[in-house]
C-alpha cells in the first residue's frame, strides 16, 4: 500500500488526511493522487485518459479541448432502483426512498471496497459547492478510481486547492467515496447516509451516479442538510430577467429532467423583445436561504452543466450550442469520420455513417439511435455567452417567482399563478410528468413527480412537503409561486404552444406579475392571464383562439387529475401536512 502524497495540495487538514488515509488502506489503491484542481493537472489527466482509451480526442479544429467517453451499456441512466437512503428508521427516509439501515449497508459495501482499486490510482478529489466565501457553501470529498469522474468533477466543481481553502481545519465536509468495481449491475449501489454527511457509490461509471457533487450531495444529501439548518436544496434553475429600462427579476424553476430546464435556462428572447435580456445562474440546482431583507436568495452551487444532448440545435438552444463547441466532455454521442461528434436533433443533414454511442458502425438503416436518449455534456458554465456575472456572488440572487412545470399533453394549462405560498406549495407537490430516458424504466409514462424532487428528497418527503410550508414563516416577502407546461397538444398530437425562445411571452407574463403591472382572473387553478394582458404580437398562427385552447380548463379532466392526486397522499399518509387534504378539497369545490 503506498504512502499518499499531497502533492500539491495545500491542505494540512489532519480529518482529511486521516479519512483518505482510511479509505486507501481499505481499497488498496496501485497509487493515491491528490487533485489541486490547476491547469497543468487538467492536461496531464486529459493524456493519460486518452491514452488508457477512456477518452477519445475529437477534431481539436472543430470542437477545441473536447472529447468524448463512452460509458459501459448497462450504465447509461440513474438508477433509482439502486439508490438508497440510510437512516437508523425507514420513517425517516419515507416511502418514495429505498431505504436501508446503516450499519448492515456500510457492512456490504465495505466488503465490496476491500482491495477493490488494487492495480488502480486512487483519486482524490476536493471540490467546493457554491461561490467561494458564500454562506450556504458546502466542501465535499471524493475518492474514486475513475479518471473520467476526476476530470468530470473538475468541470462540474470548484475542484482542487479552492475547497481546502473553504474548509481550513474544519472536518464539517462531505465524504464521498466512490469505486467502479467490474461496473456489475447486480454490485451496484448509490447510498446516502444523510447523518454522517457520507455518500458511497459503487458498480457504476455513468456521470449521475458517480459525480458525487451532482444528485447525490447537492440534492439528497442537500435537502436533508437543508430542512435542518434552515434553508432549501432544490432541483432548480436560476436565471436573471434584464428588462430594456435596466429592471432585473429573478426566477428560479423546477422542472424534472429532460423537460426544457436547460432551454428554460438558456432562453434567447425572440426578436420581438429587443433590449431584453435573460442570463443564466443555474440550470440545474439551486441553494436558497432566507436573507436579512426578509427575500429569498439563491445560488447556484455547481460550476459546469451536466446537460442532456440529443435535440439540442441552433434552434431549440444556441447558447447551449456555443457552450458546448469547447471544453465538453460529450458521453455516449455518435462519433463522425471527421472526428466531431453527432446526436439526434443536431443542426444539419443526418450522416451517412458514423460511430454509435455503443462503438459500432451506424448508417441511418441502423434500427438504434446513434446518440443514447440520455447521452450527455459536461462543460464548464463559463462558456455560456449568455451567463450572468452573479454567478460568483457569495450572497446569492433575490428569487421573485419560484414556476414549476412538467411534460403534460392534456389536461394542465400553459400557465397559471398560485393563490398563495400554501397553495403553490401543493401545485409544486402534485407535479406530473412523462418520465424520461434520464431515469431507468418506461420512458413516456406518467408520474408524479413533487417539485421534480421526487428522486433526490433525502428524507421523507411527506416531512419535506411541511419544511416547505414551514419556511413562510422565515420569509418575509414570499416569491410569487406559478405553474407552466409548454408541452399541451391539440387532438393531433401537435404541440398547441410554439415553446422554446417563445416561452418569453409566458415569462414576461410572469415577470409583469411579480412587479404588479398586470392583474387576473380567478379560475379553478388559480390566478390565470387574462388575454389583454399576454402578449401575442407577431406569433404565426397563434391567436386568442388558440390560446384560450392552451389555457382550458376541462373540469372533467380536472377531476380525474385531482382525485389521483390521492395516490401519491396515500403513499404519505403519515406525514402528509393537513394543509394539502384542505386545498385538495377547495380545489375540488372550485371545479
Amino acid at each position: 500500500m503506498p504512502k499518499p502524497s499531497l502533492g500539491n495540495c495545500n491542505t494540512r487538514n489532519k480529518s482529511v488526511i486521516r479519512w483518505v488515509d482510511d479509505m486507501a488502506k481499505l481499497c488498496k489503491p496501485e497509487k493515491v493522487h491528490w487533485c489541486d484542481g490547476s491547469p497543468a493537472e487538467k492536461e496531464a489527466l486529459t493524456r493519460e485518459a486518452v491514452a488508457a482509451g477512456v477518452l477519445i480526442e475529437l477534431n481539436q479544429k472543430k470542437r477545441p479541448g473536447c472529447y468524448l467517453h463512452r460509458s459501459n451499456p448497462n450504465d447509461v441512466a440513474r438508477v433509482e432502483q439502486c439508490t438508497y437512503i440510510c437512516t437508523d428508521s425507514q420513517e425517516e427516509a419515507g416511502p418514495t426512498n429505498n431505504w436501508a439501515p446503516p450499519k448492515a449497508m456500510y457492512q456490504k459495501l465495505y466488503g465490496l471496497l476491500e482491495g477493490a482499486m488494487r492495480g488502480r490510482t486512487l483519486y482524490v478529489v476536493p471540490y467546493l459547492m457554491g461561490p467561494p466565501g458564500s454562506p450556504l457553501a458546502k466542501v465535499g470529498l471524493e475518492i474514486t478510481d475513475s479518471i473520467y469522474v476526476a476530470l468530470s468533477m473538475g468541470i462540474m466543481t470548484r475542484m482542487g486547492n479552492i475547497a481546502f481553502e473553504h474548509l481550513g481545519e474544519s472536518d464539517d465536509f462531505n465524504r464521498g467515496l466512490h469505486s467502479m468495481l467490474d461496473v456489475n449491475p447486480d454490485r451496484r449501489f448509490i447510498c446516502h447516509f444523510p447523518h454522517d454527511n457520507t455518500i458511497i457509490s459503487v458498480g457504476s461509471a455513468y456521470g449521475g451516479n458517480v459525480l458525487l457533487g451532482k444528485k447525490c450531495l447537492a440534492l439528497r444529501i442537500g435537502s436533508f442538510l437543508a430542512r435542518n439548518e434552515g434553508w432549501f436544496a432544490e432541483h432548480m434553475l436560476i436565471l436573471k430577467v434584464e428588462s430594456p429600462t435596466g429592471e432585473v427579476t429573478y426566477v428560479a424553476a423546477a422542472f424534472p429532467s429532460a423537460c426544457g430546464k436547460t432551454n428554460f435556462a438558456m432562453l434567447l428572447p425572440p426578436p420581438r423583445y429587443k433590449g431584453w435580456k435573460i442570463q443564466t445562474i443555474g440550470d440545474d440546482i439551486a441553494w436558497m436561504k432566507p436573507g436579512a431583507d426578509g427575500r429569498l436568495y439563491a445560488i447556484n452551487p455547481e460550476a459546469g452543466y451536466f446537460g442532456v444532448v440529443p435535440g439540442t440545435n441552433q434552434a431549440t438552444n444556441p447558447s447551449a450550442m456555443t457552450t458546448i463547441s469547447r471544453d465538453t466532455i460529450f458521453t455516449n454521442v455518435g462519433l463522425l469520420p471527421d472526428g466531431d461528434v453527432w446526436w439526434e436533433g443536431k443542426d444539419g443533414p443526418e450522416p451517412k455513417e458514423c460511430i454509435d454511442w455503443r462503438g459500432k458502425p451506424w448508417t441511418p438503416a441502423s434500427p438504434d439511435k446513434a446518440a443514447h436518449p440520455n447521452s450527455r455534456f459536461a462543460v464548464p458554465m463559463a462558456n455560456n455567452p449568455v451567463l450572468a456575472p452573479e454567478v460568483n456572488d457569495p450572497n446569492g440572487v433575490p428569487i421573485s417567482a419560484i414556476i414549476f412545470g412538467g411534460r403534460r399533453a392534456t389536461t394542465m394549462p400553459l400557465v397559471f399563478q398560485a393563490f398563495n405560498w400554501v397553495h403553490g406549495v401543493y401545485v409544486g407537490a402534485t407535479v406530473g410528468s412523462e418520465m424520461t430516458a434520464a431515469a431507468v424504466g418506461g420512458a413516456g409514462q406518467v408520474r408524479r413527480d413533487p417539485m421534480a424532487m421526487l428522486p433526490f428528497c433525502g428524507y421523507n418527503m411527506g416531512d419535506y412537503f411541511r419544511h416547505w410550508l414551514n419556511m413562510r414563516k422565515k420569509i418575509k416577502h414570499l416569491p410569487r409561486i406559478f405553474h407552466v407546461n409548454w408541452f399541451r397538444k391539440d387532438e393531433n398530437g401537435n404541440f398547441l404552444w410554439p415553446g422554446f425562445g417563445e416561452n418569453m411571452r409566458v415569462l414576461k407574463w410572469i415577470v409583469d406579475r411579480c412587479h404588479h403591472r398586470v392583474g387576473a382572473e380567478e379560475g379553478a387553478l388559480g390566478w390565470m392571464p387574462v388575454l389583454e394582458d399576454f402578449d401575442l404580437k407577431g406569433l404565426k398562427n397563434f391567436g386568442p383562439v388558440e390560446f384560450n385552447k392552451v389555457q382550458a380548463v376541462n373540469e372533467e379532466d380536472w377531476r380525474k387529475e385531482a382525485l389521483s392526486h390521492e395516490e401519491l397522499f396515500m403513499r404519505l399518509h403519515a406525514t402528509l401536512p393537513k394543509e394539502f387534504i384542505f386545498t385538495r378539497e377547495l380545489l375540488i369545490t372550485r371545479l
